[in-house]
């Protein structure tokens, strides 16, 4: 048997990534890098706080998406209480690269490529989660690769038109706010996070949509319906020219 002390090791706290009820750790788990999120300690004795964090480990345990934090265990760690152990995807915040002027276009790219597939990903699961921000996503340290935190609480048979409608809403908020901190030109992301942010019925309010919007599909779409229409007229004006009679 492993002495649960020589299991542990190189245990740190990161206070820029603790939640309202959690700390959240770094650490060794005989010998691989992993993360900890614990009750903090003044509520770790309350049986309501600790319902909910085995409640948050039964919902998140069984999602796996490559842009999503995966769980692995919920165990015991000297001095921390019960945990829940996750990958380590130890990197920098979006936040913090807003706000340090770090936002580049491989960021801008995986917020158009990777986070809508995410949030499809937690809607089609029916996962309630808190709202998508910049403190939630994660690039990793030596990849880069956008990692969602924090992305779950509860599981429901289903989720209403309105909560799918606030994800949409929150990723155009991200995207505004990651677009103007970097100065990035991008166009069409640029329309799409607006769109995400209208108040009439232009606004994008789903996922599907918003995956046609960020594709051009639409546009694409209106073209072929536009040529499909001038070579039907086409053919019926020829259908009508070969059977006009032919004067002598």
């Amino acid at each position: 048997m492993t002495d649960s002390t020589a299991r542990w090791t190189e245990i740190e706290h990161l206070p820029e990534w603790d939640e309202e009820f959690y700390h959240v750790y770094t650490a060794r788990k005989l010998g691989k890098w992993v993360m900890l999120k614990t009750l903090r300690p003044e509520y770790r004795d309350k049986p309501e706080y600790c319902r909910m964090i085995e409640q948050e480990f039964d919902v998140r345990y069984n999602l796996a998406h490559p842009n999503i934090v995966m769980i692995n265990d919920f165990e015991d760690v000297p001095g921390l209480g019960r945990c829940i152990v996750c990958d380590d995807v130890y990197g920098t915040s979006l936040r913090k690269l807003i706000d340090t002027g770090g936002v580049t276009e491989a960021h801008i790219g995986q917020l158009r490529r990777c986070l809508p597939a995410a949030l499809e990903y937690i809607q089609t699961n029916h996962i309630v989660h808190h709202p998508i921000r910049p403190e939630r996503i994660i690039f990793t340290e030596n990849i880069g690769n956008l990692k969602l935190i924090d992305v779950g609480f509860e599981q429901r048979e289903s989720l209403s038109r309105a909560s799918a409608a606030d994800d949409i809403r929150a990723y155009g908020e991200v995207v505004r706010e990651a677009l103007d901190a970097s100065g990035i030109e991008d166009n069409r992301l640029s329309d799409v996070a607006d769109r995400c942010l209208r108040a009439d019925r232009r606004r994008i309010t789903d996922v599907q949509s918003l995956h046609i919007a960020l594709s051009g599909e639409r546009r694409a779409r209106r073209f072929y319906f536009i040529v499909i229409a001038f070579l039907t007229v086409m053919v019926v004006v020829l259908a009508w020219l070969s059977a006009r009679p032919v004067n002598p």
